[in-house]
């Protein structure tokens, strides 16, 4: 703020505010605070941020500045604690400087004593102050060291230039104004922002570019590696040899004229062919993978720098609707539900489901047993059956092929228990294993199996899971 402008605002507010008490403190941000002086929704704004300082009054509801407000720092608890209940005397402007002070009474039984608010809109050196009566520093804002404490409070240096005086805005309207300000700011922050990271990623894109034509010409050119490995081979028995040299003939060439290459002395020729065809196989996949990434480089980019068109349309236009939608994804398009397909229903066949998410199958009769059992079950699925007392078969279904965890387990068991004659007993042994351990004599009764392997668990008979 200009000193014009903060000199109206002082204006202003010495024709409403001495003789009202400091009330409520609301922190609204670490620098800035709104005073409540009971002027029915209106309270003091103050604000020490360095890039922009703010002093005037705001309308607002109490309920809001409550939601808005942060827990009082400890400069907001001191200075509620020493002007709580004082008094306005007065406020002044310094001349020619963007200071501002607020001078309080505090009586009580011992008598009057009076205490001081600095609030300092001067840019970077920008803060609040709260004084004795001797003008001595008492808190500090945003300086909350002790090496100012105590101390006479002067001043911090004027600035050789003062800041143009152009604003023009009335007192009343200042609120609005910082407001629409503040979402201008907001705006070309966000902007700024969004615009540094996408010219960031079109920049490694171009980097990324230019590594993989630095990493295709390292492979060189595929053909002139075949075509050297081909006259390698054709040049075995004619070949010259001096040290590193080799003389062979370029029968690629128009006049098959001689050419001379180097070779490793200790290296044949038929080896020497070898690895320049692999160098051919090497330098046409890289040829091919490396054309490919380069293809797709070039449509993330062509799109990166629409898009950056489009940004700049964006804030050329000061869209913020736009901006806001900028940089969220499209919404993925909806996949219809699919219908769920019905429950599989299985005749004479009780259905639970366990703790743990498992099907759990119960027959009823000895022939719906069979059918359950080498009808119904998969390899995998465990079986059950109480020991040495006829009852119901019980399958935990595997689709998985893991564990069966030992809940499950055990309340299968318990409902192989409480299925059969040894239901009303206190405990029951049952077996259990893989259905594929399980098999039919030949003959045998429905519901009879020969177990080739299976182990025991001792449970209480019961129902202790829901049945679907």
């Amino acid at each position: 703020m200009q000193q014009a402008l903060i000199q109206r605002v002082v204006e202003e507010l010495r024709t409403t505010l001495p003789g009202r008490f400091f009330g409520k403190v609301f922190q609204l941000t670490p620098l800035s605070f709104a005073f409540d002086f009971g002027l029915r929704g209106e309270f003091l704004y103050v604000s020490v941020e360095p890039s922009s300082p703010r002093f005037y009054l705001i309308r607002r509801r109490t309920r809001d500045l409550e939601k808005q407000s942060m827990p009082l720092t400890a400069f907001g608890q001191f200075m509620r604690s020493r002007l709580g209940s004082a008094y306005l005397v007065d406020i002044t402007k310094d001349p020619l400087d963007r200071i501002v002070r607020l001078t309080f009474r505090i009586d009580d039984e011992s008598g009057s004593i009076f205490r001081r608010l600095i609030i300092q809109l001067t840019g970077r050196t920008a803060d609040v102050f709260v004084l004795d009566e001797l003008n001595r520093i008492m808190a500090i804002l945003r300086e909350p060291g002790q090496t100012r404490m105590h101390q006479i409070y002067h001043p911090p240096p004027r600035p050789l230039k003062e800041p143009r005086e152009e604003l023009n805005v009335d007192v009343a309207q200042l609120d609005a104004y910082f407001a629409s300000l503040d979402v201008a700011r907001a705006f070309d922050s966000r902007a700024k922002g969004i615009r540094s990271r996408l010219t960031k990623t079109i920049r490694q894109q171009r980097t990324l570019q230019a590594h993989l034509h630095e990493d295709l010409a390292r492979h060189g050119d595929p053909e002139a590696h075949k075509r050297m490995g081909d006259l390698l081979l054709a040049n075995i028995r004619t070949a010259v040899r001096d040290g590193n040299k080799v003389s062979i003939t370029d029968y690629y060439a128009e006049g098959a004229p001689a050419i001379q290459i180097e070779v490793d002395e200790n290296r044949t020729l038929q080896d020497e062919a070898a690895g320049r065809f692999r160098q051919y196989t090497k330098a046409k996949r890289a040829a091919e993978e490396i054309s490919e990434r380069l293809k797709q480089i070039d449509r993330e980019t062509a799109t990166l720098e629409h898009r950056l068109q489009q940004l700049d349309e964006i804030i050329q236009s000061r869209d913020e609707a736009a901006l806001n939608g900028f940089e969220k994804p499209a919404p993925a398009p909806k996949v219809p539900a699919k219908k769920t397909s019905k429950p599989e229903k299985i005749a004479g066949v009780r259905r639970y489901l366990s703790t743990d998410g498992y099907e759990i199958l119960v027959g009823r009769a000895a022939r719906d047993n069979d059918n359950l059992t080498f009808r119904v079950a998969q390899p995998n699925d465990l079986w059950m059956h109480t020991g040495d007392y006829p009852g119901s078969h019980v399958v935990v279904r595997n689709p998985t092929r893991k564990e069966i965890p030992q809940r499950t387990l055990i309340e299968a068991a318990q409902l192989a228990g409480r299925f059969s004659q040894a239901s009303e007993d206190a405990k029951v042994v049952v077996h259990y294993t893989e259905r594929k351990f399980l098999s039919k004599p030949k003959g045998a009764a429905p519901g009879l199996v020969r177990l080739s392997r299976f182990r025991s668990i001792t449970v209480e008979p019961k129902e202790s899971v829901p049945r679907l």
